[in-house]
């Protein structure tokens, strides 16, 4: 069948390059097609239920509103885990489905069990799913900045202006609105007022509700026309609001303005921006819907903006301070500048290899065109092009020309050496050059490709990273193939001249090197096994010694500090606090550019930090102009530096996409989490701060922190429930009229100029502020009458939990840890060893060990399965190719050889075994079989013409070592610019090369001098030795 394909191509040449020129546009136009992003997307089918509960403690919200969800939703189809996180008036539960399971259907199975809960919870509370998105959807970050506008004007700019603005573009998932202050309508009752005429709570409500609306009474004729009856009764100013009577008795109108104070305020703040060290600032955030296209997105969000600029108020602009695009850019030319480095170095050693820069041009024509090939096939999957699958083409570079290579020296060697030149034409010699090598070439790069294919075995977050790499290297390659069997026999007919060619000065050299050593080697092969053998005990040794890691951390360019204090703290206090922070890094580490630090939760309930909880956005100067340029590991300790001898806060670092995807996957941020479940909170946070105390003790611990989950302050009212019964009182109405007091209640909406503004009722400011006049409250009975408050309740000071963290409905507590200059399997062992001996766990607690190290272990139990698998393929290839076992083997034996570089590369250069260096070992096992499988193939051509054992090795081995060292040089030189490579992704890219590039050289040293002595001994059947 190959030679048939070879046969068709020479003999339709024009069709095939017409076929190319197809190839060339369809890959352009699906290159441009392509969704760009930094990394792929790497989260998993999962729905996130928000409820707001206003009022309501942690331990409210678990019992009625947390606890029945859960309970509900434990019953859907293909769920894998539930999570939720129950705080002051939020609980947040998320639900992770098993990967492939359509999300639609997933949030429809969740809303139709979130409808039948939420009937049943008490009333003021609302519930919903949160926009479909993932850990890249944060996108585009912007704070509004400038004019005379207030904070309250700013959010109310942001809220009715540029955020329906920005939500009607494709791919935008919600725009999220945070900091400011949201414009309301306040009704502020006079307590003393209320009680003299008598009126109530329920009362205000009552008569704000009736007289708010507009309403249609029908239509009128008039002669020949028709008149629509419209009701004009909706409150647009304060002083409608003022002017509605509560209550008329005996002639005595009471209106709301003779009983309550009508005000412009602002509703109940959960959360506060501030910016740079001078005070608060209101923040967009943009979220782009799940699978769209970062590029696109961010594209449209930036011209969108620069369109309503004119519109804005004079002096108002937005300032832009985080732009997915921007680490797009750098991601994505990391990864180009590699590959333009990569292929410059290949084609200079073509041409220092073949001598002939039409024949080197003919092979490097291959990178393009597979290339093209890759992203159209790209495009056909529906992949992205990010640094994982872009870094998948650049890690193939090399190995891409390894079939042309093969194909072009071969053909090279027939036009310089054929002796029936004059008399065959050149498409002949052009054939007969191919058939030789087809089959062999074929089971080689087929091999490369299948050894990758049990990587699309991979599951979770490395499934999801690794996956794309190794699709684009399977596509690449198998477009190399057929490349190398159609289009390049084509090209070379019509670009190589006839005879001409020689050995160039590099390769002659080589050869003059190589066969003395060779010829060494066969006569003293007992002491070569011997060392080979060493080697191979050694490199066991060395494997031993190997840290090993999940991934290398990815440097996207923007540190965040997340700060947490002290848990009774308020919002005012915690803000201060941030600008004293970012006054204090702004001052003392002057390669920070600006700072943007979020505290509390978010508008839409996304991510429900605690007041006392901030992510701070450190905005840097250009790396080049630091003091030590591009050094982010100085720069974080030299933050550190600057954040310790603040007091009263506890710190960590993390970046933005890297605090999603943990907090999506893994429920926390960190290295390594110290999971404790159980049923008692206390119990809970005592296991969690002895656990926190062992591993600070840890030699590589960084940032070793728990939710400081005690401390928050509960004002707690007891109610008396005969003393309450007595005076007509129930509990739901006590606990609804003091929550109207102090949280304030929500009544009806006021509609500005397309502007919906909340009408609350609420306390006055000095009783929300004032433990003791909320204590003198005054409560209205049934008969017109008032108690203070403390008549019917026991009011006391009580400390509570800040949160409660839940897994699959039960509490859990979290021990969080990065892990710095020691290897994370090493790290974890060492602090199991000393919890276990340390803390022992009570009856009904249990311990589990997650973060990335739980991506680790995944990772480790599939390739300990997929490694083998791959392995035996390889060996069942080798044998359908060879038809012997024997010879099999002897190719398969190369394998080993190639690990000696692989580990001992890592070892000396200091990186740690993580997926991306068992990604590259694992490439390593195809290219270590190719370079075996071509000269074994040709041994076995010269032994079926009848050469002797040693005219066999011997030629065999020169006549091979053109073609080795030029496959086995150019996948290492094509790989050096990842060796080098700054900017993000590098780190994650360089184990890979590091293990491939080592692997490389001892696997060449095998198949040029260890392969040929096995050969010697063992290929040969003993009936044709001579």
């Amino acid at each position: 069948m190959l030679t048939r394909l070879v046969e068709f191509s020479l003999g339709h040449r024009l069709l095939v390059i017409l076929a190319t020129l197809l190839l060339i546009g369809s890959g352009i136009y699906a290159f441009r097609q392509l969704p760009i992003d930094a990394f792929p997307d790497v989260s998993p089918v999962q729905v996130k239920v928000i409820v707001k509960a206003p009022g309501m403690t942690p331990e409210e919200v678990e019992t009625r509103v947390t606890t029945p969800i859960e309970l509900e939703m434990l019953g859907i189809p293909n769920k894998t885990v539930m999570r939720s996180v129950t705080k002051y008036a939020l609980a947040d539960v998320t639900i992770d489905f098993q990967d492939g399971v359509d999300i639609y259907w997933a949030r429809n199975q969740v809303a139709e069990r979130l409808t039948g809960v939420v009937k049943d919870m008490p009333p003021g509370i609302t519930a919903g799913l949160a926009p479909i998105t993932t850990p890249l959807g944060e996108m585009f970050m912007f704070t509004i900045e400038g004019g005379d506008l207030s904070l309250a004007e700013r959010r109310t700019l942001l809220d009715w202006v540029i955020r329906p603005a920005l939500r009607t573009l494709p791919g935008v998932a919600d725009v999220n609105s945070l900091g400011g202050f949201v414009r309301s309508f306040e009704i502020v009752p006079d307590n003393l007022a209320m009680a003299s005429r008598g009126i109530s709570i329920e009362m205000l409500q009552k008569a704000v509700e009736a007289n708010n609306r507009n309403g249609g009474a029908g239509r009128l004729t008039e002669g020949e026309e028709v008149l629509l009856v419209r009701v004009d009764g909706q409150v647009r100013t304060l002083d409608d609001l003022r002017n509605i009577v509560v209550s008329n008795r005996d002639g005595a109108m009471v209106r709301i303005g003779d009983v309550a104070e009508v005000r412009i305020g602002s509703i109940t703040r959960y959360g506060a921006v501030t910016r740079n060290g001078e005070g608060e600032a209101v923040q967009g955030l943009v979220l782009g819907l799940r699978g769209a296209n970062a590029r696109d997105v961010v594209e449209g969000v930036r011209a969108k903006l620069n369109e309503l600029a004119p519109t804005l108020p004079q002096g108002v602009k937005v300032n832009i301070f985080y732009d997915r695009g921007d680490l797009v850019s750098r991601a994505v030319g990391t990864v180009s500048r590699s590959l333009l480095e990569a292929t410059l170095l290949v084609v200079v050693l073509l041409v220092l290899f073949l001598g002939d820069w039409r024949a080197a041009l003919v092979v490097a024509l291959t990178l393009p065109l597979s290339a093209l090939a890759t992203f159209l096939l790209m495009r056909q999957v529906g992949m992205s092009a990010n640094l994982m699958s872009l870094g998948g083409l650049a890690i193939a570079i090399g190995m891409l020309i390894d079939a042309s290579v093969v194909v072009v020296e071969n053909i090279v060697a027939h036009l310089d050496k054929d002796r029936y030149a004059d008399r065959s034409p050149l498409l002949h010699r052009i054939y007969h050059a191919l058939r030789e090598v087809a089959v062999p070439v074929t089971s080689g790069i087929t091999i490369i490709v299948i050894v990758f294919l049990p990587l699309l075995s991979l599951q979770g977050l490395e499934g999801k990273l690794f996956i794309p790499v190794a699709l684009a290297i399977v596509f690449a390659l198998g477009s190399s193939l057929l490349l190398a069997l159609t289009v390049i026999p084509v090209l070379a007919s019509l670009l190589l001249k006839t005879g001409g060619h020689h050995e160039t000065w590099l390769v002659r050299n080589i050869n003059r090197l190589y066969t003395p050593a060779l010829q060494f080697s066969l006569k003293h092969e007992r002491a070569v096994v011997a060392c080979a053998l060493v080697a191979l005990v050694a490199t066991g040794f060395a494997y031993s010694q190997l840290g090993k890691i999940f991934m290398p951390t990815m440097d996207e360019g923007t540190p965040i500090v997340s700060v947490e204090k002290l848990p009774s703290i308020g919002l005012d206090q915690s803000t201060d606090l941030d600008l004293k922070i970012q006054q204090t890094l702004m001052k003392a580490v002057p390669e920070v550019a600006g700072i943007v630090a979020r505290t509390g939760s978010d508008e839409l309930g996304l991510d429900p930090m605690g007041l006392n909880q901030t992510d701070t956005y450190v905005l840097l100067k250009e790396p080049d102009t630091w003091r030590q340029p591009s050094d982010m590991n100085w720069l974080l300790g030299e933050l550190r530096k600057a954040l310790a001898p603040i007091p009263g806060i506890g710190f960590s670092f993390t970046q933005p996409i890297e605090m999603r995807v943990q907090e999506m996957i893994i429920g926390a941020r960190g290295d390594v989490v110290v999971k404790i479940f159980g049923p008692d909170i206390a119990t809970l946070n005592s296991l969690a701060e002895r656990i926190t105390s062992t591993l600070r003790g840890i030699r590589g611990s960084e940032d070793v922190r728990t939710t400081l989950n005690k401390g928050f302050q509960y004002f707690s009212a007891r109610i008396d429930r005969l003393q309450a019964g007595r005076l007509g009182l129930d509990v739901d109405a006590l606990t609804e009229a003091l929550r109207t007091q102090v949280e304030g209640k929500s009544i009806g909406i006021v509609v500005e100029e397309g502007r919906r503004t909340p009408v609350l009722v609420r306390g006055t400011d000095a009783m929300r502020e004032s433990p003791s006049q909320f204590a003198g409250l005054s409560l209205a009975l049934a008969d017109g009458k008032n108690v203070p408050l403390a008549t019917v309740a026991r009011l006391e000071r009580i400390d509570g939990p800040v949160k409660i963290d839940r897994e699959n409905g039960r509490r859990v507590a979290l021990v969080q840890s990065n892990v710095a200059g020691r290897d994370l399997v090493g790290f974890v062992d060492e602090a199991k060893r000393l919890v276990a001996e340390k803390v022992p766990l009570p009856e009904g607690y249990t311990l589990t060990w997650g973060g990335q190290f739980e991506n680790q272990q995944r990772a480790a139990a599939r390739l300990a399965v997929v490694v083998p698998i791959a392995l035996a393929l390889i060996f069942l290839l080798l044998f359908v190719t060879f038809v012997s076992v024997r010879q099999a083997l002897l190719v398969f034996v190369n394998i080993p050889f190639a690990l000696v570089g692989g580990v001992f590369s890592l070892l000396i250069s200091g990186e740690y075994l993580s997926v991306p260096a068992s990604v590259g070992f694992i490439a390593l096992l195809g290219i270590a079989v190719l370079n075996g499988l071509v000269l074994v193939s040709y041994f076995n051509q010269l032994r079926d013409q009848g050469f002797d054992r040693d005219h066999i090795i011997i030629e065999g081995a020169q006549r091979r070592l053109r073609p080795i060292l030029l496959t086995a040089s150019i996948t290492g030189f094509g790989l050096v610019p990842l060796l080098f490579a700054t900017g993000p992704g590098s780190d994650v890219q360089r184990p890979l090369a590091i293990v491939v590039i080592g692997g490389l050289v001892t696997s060449t040293v095998l198949t040029l001098i260890i392969l040929p002595i096995l050969y010697r001994r063992f290929g040969i059947p003993a009936d044709k030795k001579s």
